[in-house]
């Protein structure tokens, strides 16, 4: 069995040498890490990859560093962990009740911040492992792919294409169950994963818009198929990325 990749932490601060001694001091310790100044930069590294937290200065060089957390919690759920001053405990308090989830003064030590990457990973992924097993960060199906930490669905040749909370859910339900045969009663427990509902009537009218999304002709679907009588099915190779 090949090993699992590196964990990707994104390091958003306009600071290189912080950069540098982030990117250098969890590199020795398996991890992969990806830097950038400001959020133009972030959303661009978000649009090419699968980031597992992200370490954020809240005092950005011509930025709010608080307009960058909100939007990241607007779009996703990634674990954040915001860069302070030692001497800005207001900063710190607003982080955390936007939605960090946790802090750290500069100048840091490295090991600390290796401890505290390491407990806010093992808490976002509690409850998420099943028997041991890996938690997928994505999906891959010829043609897309679709980021369940930042609930975004990606044309291979670039671009996003905006997904409901209802689409979202039943599209990541039916990728979970690869090419299996899924019922709707099955679609509505497993989405429910997710955070949000879907409910029985809607289901047919969530695999229609999302046909009318994915498939290259929805009134002749290769993606998503239906079983008469049964349910629905993924007809494409799914690839889970860990």
């Amino acid at each position: 069995m090949s090993a699992l990749p590196a964990r990707h932490v994104l390091v958003v601060d306009d600071d290189p040498a912080v950069r540098q001694l982030v990117e250098e001091y969890l590199g020795q310790n398996a991890f992969r890490v990806s830097g950038c100044a400001g959020s133009a930069e972030l959303m661009q590294v978000f649009g090419r990859d699968v980031v597992d937290l992200v370490l954020l200065d809240l005092r950005l060089r011509g930025e709010d560093g608080m307009q960058v957390l909100r939007q990241l919690r607007a779009e996703s759920q990634i674990p954040v962990i915001i860069l302070t001053g030692v001497s800005e405990e207001a900063d710190r308090v607003m982080g955390l009740e936007l939605g960090a989830d946790d802090y750290l003064t500069k100048p840091f030590s490295p090991r600390e911040l290796l401890a505290r990457i390491r407990t806010v990973l093992r808490r976002a992924h509690a409850g998420q492992d099943a028997h041991g097993a890996p938690v997928v960060r994505a999906y891959r199906i010829p043609g897309w792919e679709l980021n369940l930490r930042t609930r975004k669905l990606t044309a291979r040749g670039g671009g996003d294409v905006a997904l409901s909370n209802g689409e979202f859910n039943l599209l990541a339900a039916l990728l979970a169950s690869a090419n299996r045969v899924v019922s709707r009663d099955q679609l509505i427990e497993m989405s429910r994963r997710y955070d949000n509902e879907v409910y029985d009537r809607a289901i047919d009218v969530q695999i229609l818009r999302l046909r009318r999304k994915i498939e290259r002709n929805p009134a002749e679907p290769e993606i998503i198929v239906t079983e008469r009588g049964v349910g629905y099915r993924l007809a494409v190779p799914v690839e889970p990325v860990y």
